[in-house]
């Protein structure tokens, strides 16, 4: 037979430790190899010098094709669909089984467009092992992929995985701390003991004839009935949210409210009641609103510059904390400084018009974008980054697949920080140029000592500012249903 696997003299150290030395293995094409031992003895390790996760010390490693790998904690990512993990090594490979197909072949098909959250453990080892079968390799290494399932859900998963390695015939690597499940599944078992190889049993004769087999232990199986895995139920908090928006509505009546009665106690030139200030903008509404909209235009080419610029600072000092080191002290001088006192610079080197608008926006909003992606570049958890190791996945595939959606959740959250701030600085420039807008419109409106329209202009730029918080949110609930749909 061929060889798939060949390990000679290999040699592991980590921390200043030896956890594997003098390690020979050799892996026949289609085996089904269990290995077992006390935890801590190198198991996982050896799985990994496999997987080319870790280079041994000294020693050699010959595979004849890039492993699978099916890890205990499986390792799905939270925001792709069953469907869309079960493809990821097709994206990353370009080659591999049709992911219906290897959902198909361990009984998961009808999920497909669930969410890990929305899972049982039992159903995300399935997706797992459908993963691991739909990526283009000879080798799959499980490392306790069944660990932490109830005894009789894992029972039938051995049983499952037993006809899948006689369908298909890979080779097989599978640790597990259960001496009757090596037995019961493995055509040889190696035991590790004191970071070598101490034996390996072959187990083909009598192993899995006889375990699962004999005596009480049938009986109390057959009165328990078939172990299975359940989904995950989720209610709809579509009451919660009603509720929500009425208590959002009577807040807002309660403040016009106080605001009316507050409007008596004073002058109408220092609190206008809310009934003047509505007929102020019905009666400015077309300047008004010209000037909102000049706002709006300023304000949003400060989000998407601030967007930008935040994301290409931010992903770097992320992932190099060196840098962060190194130029937080200057990034930190830069928002310490008020807008209102760089305005007007940025009028003597840049005069008036759109790009100081534009610039003193953008100072203003970057800053929280760039936490943001400094913060979910972070966030996104080292396990997943070790599964793309094993694909082999290049720069552009973890930047697009992995890094860029798990940062998302948080860079959107400083999205809703950096709409606001963009505003304050499109608002902070026409107060100080004097530029179209309303800003400016407000400054005029107290030069008239009319406060009716202040007033007016100020709660037009409030409801800009709620109107594009409202629109990150939307956004927000569109991009990252997966987390809906798990609570």
């Amino acid at each position: 037979m061929n060889k798939a696997i060949e390990l000679k003299d290999i040699a592991i150290e980590l921390n200043g430790r030896d956890v594997l030395r003098n390690v020979d293995l050799t892996v026949e094409s289609g085996e089904f190899i269990a290995i077992i031992g006390a935890s801590g003895g190198g198991k996982s390790t050896l799985l990994r010098v496999i997987a080319g996760l870790l280079k041994p010390k000294q020693g050699t490693v010959k595979v004849c094709s890039q492993p699978a790998f099916v890890f205990q904690n499986y390792r799905l990512l939270p925001w792709r669909t069953v469907l869309k993990n079960v493809n990821l090594p097709r994206e990353v490979q370009r080659k591999g089984m049709e992911p219906r197909e290897a959902l198909k072949q361990v009984g998961m098909d009808q999920y497909h467009d669930l969410y890990p959250a929305e899972l049982s453990g039992g159903m995300q080892a399935r997706v797992a092992v459908a993963r691991a079968l739909a990526q283009d390799s000879e080798i799959i290494l499980m490392d306790e992929p069944f660990a932490a399932l109830d005894a009789l859900v894992r029972e039938r998963f051995n049983a499952e995985l037993r006809r899948l390695h006689r369908k298909d015939r890979r080779t097989i690597l599978f640790v597990t701390h259960s001496i009757r499940e090596a037995v019961y599944l493995a055509d040889r078992v190696v035991v590790v003991k004191n970071g070598g190889i101490a034996d390996i049993i072959d187990t083909r004769l009598e192993g899995r004839v006889s375990a699962y087999t004999d005596g009480i232990e049938a009986q109390l199986r057959e009165l328990l009935g078939e172990g299975n895995s359940t989904l995950l139920s989720n209610t709809p908090p579509s009451r919660k949210m009603r509720v929500e928006g009425w208590l959002a509505l009577l807040a807002l009546l309660v403040f016009l409210l106080i605001w009316h009665l507050l409007s008596f106690t004073q002058n109408a030139f220092s609190l206008p009641s809310p009934l003047k200030v509505l007929v102020e903008l019905q009666t400015a509404w077309g300047e008004l609103y010209s000037q909102m909209l000049l706002t709006l235009r300023t304000t949003l080419m400060g989000i998407a510059c601030g967007m930008v610029m935040g994301i290409i600072l931010g992903y770097p000092l992320g992932r190099f904390p060196m840098l962060e080191r190194i130029f937080s002290p200057f990034l930190v001088a830069s928002q310490s400084t008020p807008i209102i006192a760089i305005a007007p610079l940025l009028i003597i080197w840049l005069g008036f018009g759109t790009a100081p608008a534009v610039v003193a926006a953008t100072l203003t909003a970057f800053y929280p974008v760039m936490i943001a992606t400094m913060t979910g570049v972070r966030e996104v958890e080292n396990n997943y980054h070790e599964y793309f190791d094993t694909l082999k996945a290049s720069f552009w595939q973890r930047l697009w697949l992995l890094e860029a959606p798990g940062a998302l959740p948080v860079l959107l959250g400083g999205l809703k920080l950096t709409a606001s701030l963009a505003l304050i600085g499109a608002v902070v420039w026409e107060f100080v140029s004097n530029a179209p807008g309303l800003g400016a419109a407000i400054n005029q409106a107290r030069a008239y000592y009319n406060t009716p329209r202040m007033f007016a202009a100020i709660l037009l730029l409030t409801t800009l500012g709620a109107g594009l918080y409202l629109v990150v949110t939307l956004l927000e609930r569109a991009v990252l249903k997966y987390r809906r749909r798990s609570k």
